[in-house]
């Protein structure tokens, strides 16, 4: 199964996306956490230590990396050949950082040429590690994805089994999901979870939703806000962390249980 974990700015995408790899994991599926935001920081929610985590060099950002697959390197100017179709099978054992048993993570970086300037070799190096890890890799393929709607526009978006959709309890972070999810569904992408995030009132969370999805044709499911979550991060530490008995980790794993369903 391929996730797509998406939302605008601050909602929470990464320690949702950091959560669901450990669950998964733990209950014996093999899964493969890809970090594909222009500021990635899912290592330190997944757990690596800081020190470790600012030393990871993205995929997009290794330039010895990119002139080695693709025969040239970023920033080279116009006229230079490159390949668009790069040998890229190797890439998750070569620079895949294991987190624990079942558990890999890969930083790509981000694919949005507007973001990154002309960076032509590294957007097509990127491209197609991860179109080959759609199609040919068996895990669990969770992707923590740079804040709004970009990833629509990456023609990778189609490609996904379940788009989880984070957002805040508030009208506004609503209004911009319903538009994230109407796309997603204009794209193909047959699954979509609504998962709203920080609740401090589950009855109003639960009106609010109804505001913006008067017709309820899109399921939602709600994770707390939690302090520890904060106590957690103000130190740098990973959601590995956070006892076992946090409201966030069980909401989570409520998550999971819906999600697992999907899987054949």
């Amino acid at each position: 199964m391929k996730i797509l974990v998406a939302g605008k700015g601050g909602v929470g995408k990464t320690t949702i996306a950091a959560l669901l790899s450990h669950i998964f994991s733990n209950h014996e599926y093999k899964v493969l956490a890809l970090d594909t935001d222009s500021v990635p920081n899912l290592a330190q929610s997944l757990g690596i230590p800081l020190d470790k985590a600012f030393k990871i060099v993205p995929l997009t950002k290794n330039m010895k990396l990119i002139e080695e697959k693709t025969g040239a390197r970023p920033g080279e100017g116009w006229g230079v050949l490159f390949s668009l179709t790069p040998k890229v099978d190797d890439i998750v054992e070569r620079y895949g950082i294991k987190v624990k048993d079942n558990l890999n993570l890969v930083v790509v970086g981000s694919i949005d040429v507007s973001k990154e300037g002309c960076l032509c070799p590294a957007i097509a190096l990127a491209k197609a590690f991860l179109r080959h890890v759609f199609l040919k890799r068996k895990e669990i393929i969770i992707v923590d994805t740079e804040a709004g709607a970009e990833v629509f526009g990456r023609g990778l978006a189609e490609k996904f089994d379940l788009f989880l959709c984070i957002t805040e309890p508030t009208i506004k972070s609503l209004i911009i999901s319903k538009k994230l999810v109407k796309m997603a569904k204009e794209l193909g992408i047959k699954k979509t979870i609504l998962v709203i995030n920080k609740v401090r009132d589950s009855l109003e969370a639960a009106k609010s939703y109804s505001r913006i999805f008067p017709e309820k044709n899109i399921p939602y499911h709600i994770v707390h806000y939690d302090n520890n979550l904060q106590e957690v991060e103000m130190k740098g530490l990973g959601v590995t962390n956070l006892p076992e008995n946090s409201i966030i980790v069980h909401d989570v794993l409520l998550l999971y249980s819906k999600i697992s369903k999907f899987i054949k």
